[in-house]
């Protein structure tokens, strides 16, 4: 009798499968999509040049109030292309402004964001949220309880809650005008490694670091959150891979790892800097099956004329990176930029770098991943 019922039970669950066409694949999410792209770009031998606020402002301009284009750029009156990669920073979304910490209107970034995935080109956020338990900016460390009383039972928890919900509802809006949800890139909680940020090294301990990134990742997964890939950075403290993965919040959080660095010393430093870490997290994207970023770099101001080709490029070549994204050109303070501008004295090296067959702008990864 008991192989009777196993007989039939079988023969209702093959009926099963067969009448509703065998198990079916979960269709890919956005941020499924783009990390097959990123990995096919660095199979390829491929990357990605990247910059901050690329469309919001430059080098003696900045986008007027009420525009509705984003076609100015430093980068594209140097190169005749945009950025592959287009960074921006959600800081001043938890307040409800109505622009960012750097005085960049909200509605701006997402409809440049928008403009700029038409173009083919990765968008990536960082956040600078201010300080929720004193009232302060995120350089605000004050208090070494700040991630202690924003984690679940803390006294600043419920109200950090709203903060992310901002955050997660703007990053949702961007979409395309037929409603399609752009994959982008979101590294909150970056230079832990330092102390300069209520979340850093100093202000809070390894379990309450990784506990800050699981609440962040389980919340915006929660609100349905699929087009984000999520990319842990810290500075250049780290010597080996288990410096590196001390505060790392674990594989099923993270797909992208990097690291940020910039030129303040000599050329030889920095080479050294570069060429000590990117082995490390080399190592470490291999091991864990992650892109590997260099997420923030420069040389402030660019004043060394060969720069990008006698520096970065030497630098960059021999590792499998997806993108490395130097920062912005401020507006405001005249010596404050990491990209060239029509006339600077490192524009004609940055179509050197520009001209390589694996860098990549907007247009190339349109050409290439979006094909």
């Amino acid at each position: 009798m008991k192989n009777t019922l196993k007989t039939l039970t079988l023969a209702l669950i093959s009926v099963a499968i067969i009448s509703c066409g065998g198990p079916k694949e979960a269709a890919n999410t956005p941020a499924d999509d783009l990390m097959d792209r990123l990995t096919s770009l660095v199979e390829d031998g491929k990357i990605m040049f990247g910059h901050q606020d690329d469309y919001m402002y430059g080098h003696s301009w900045k986008l007027a109030d009420d525009a509705s284009e984003y076609v100015q750029s430093d980068v594209y009156a140097v190169s005749g292309k945009y950025p592959a990669v287009y960074g921006m920073d959600l800081g001043g979304i938890e307040m409800d402004w109505p622009a960012n910490l750097d005085k960049n209107l909200f509605d701006h970034m997402r409809a440049s964001a928008v403009a700029h995935h038409e173009r083919g080109g990765i968008v990536t956020f960082s956040w600078h949220p201010r300080n929720p338990l004193t009232g302060g900016d995120a350089w605000d460390v004050s208090s070494d309880q700040v991630v202690a009383s924003i984690l679940p039972g803390g006294e600043k928890h419920d109200y950090f809650m709203t903060w992310l919900s901002k955050a997660a509802d703007f990053m949702q809006s961007i979409r395309t005008a037929d409603g399609e949800q752009i994959p982008l890139i979101f590294r909150p909680w970056h230079e832990h490694t330092g102390s300069w940020f209520w979340w850093g090294q100093k202000l809070c301990t390894t379990e309450q670091y990784k506990a800050l990134w699981r609440m962040t990742y389980d919340y915006l997964q929660e609100k349905g959150a699929n087009h984000l890939l999520y990319a842990y950075s810290p500075g250049t403290e780290f010597t080996d891979s288990a410096s590196y993965l001390e505060r790392y919040p674990g594989d099923d959080i993270i797909d992208l790892v990097g690291f940020d660095t910039y030129q303040s010393q000599s050329r030889d430093f920095y080479l050294q800097t570069l060429a000590t870490r990117l082995p490390v997290l080399t190592e470490i994207g291999k091991a864990h099956n992650k892109v590997i970023a260099i997420t923030e770099t420069g040389y402030e101001g660019i004043p060394d004329a060969a720069w990008w080709t006698g520096t970065l490029d030497p630098a960059i070549q021999d590792f499998p990176i997806a993108y490395v994204l130097v920062w912005r050109n401020a507006r405001e303070r005249v010596t404050h930029h990491y990209a060239p501008y029509p006339g600077h004295p490192s524009a004609d090296d940055f179509v050197k770098f520009y001209n390589q067959d694996k860098t990549l702008f907007a247009k190339d990864v349109k050409d290439i991943l979006w094909k």
